[in-house]
């Protein structure tokens, strides 16, 4: 695998649609009064989220993306990699900090693996 490689996790698009749909859903309530205007910015939000949140992993590091910003973590901050009792994928630093990984699932963690050109020893047997 090249060490440029990036594996991408991203929520699933139908958040996306759902924001586009429910912005247009409130275009007539915003158009009705001036000071409901702000109704659509929480739609637009939802959208943009949609769009930009995850995780991107590479043989460097992680980036956790957000809304609005950014969280780099190198590997070598990684003490391990694990899932939560709801199934989401958490990176354990070695710091004691416990992050979890934005559209990154249990069974993601072989991919996000393979991002850092390693693999994972095969438990079957």
């Amino acid at each position: 695998m090249s060490t440029s490689e990036t594996v991408r996790f991203r929520y699933n698009q139908a958040i996306l649609a759902a924001a586009v749909i429910a912005f247009i859903g409130a275009l007539p309530l915003a158009n009705a009064r001036g000071y409901l205007l702000p109704v659509l910015l929480v739609p637009l939000a939802v959208g943009v989220w949609a769009w930009r949140a995850g995780t991107d992993a590479d043989a460097r590091e992680l980036r956790l993306r957000a809304l609005v910003g950014q969280r780099r973590i190198t590997w070598d901050q990684v003490a391990e990699l694990a899932t939560d009792a709801r199934g989401r994928a958490v990176a354990r630093l070695h710091d004691g900090q416990q992050v979890v990984l934005p559209a990154v699932r249990g069974d993601d963690l072989p991919r996000l693996v393979s991002a850092t050109g390693q693999t994972l020893p095969d438990t079957a047997g």
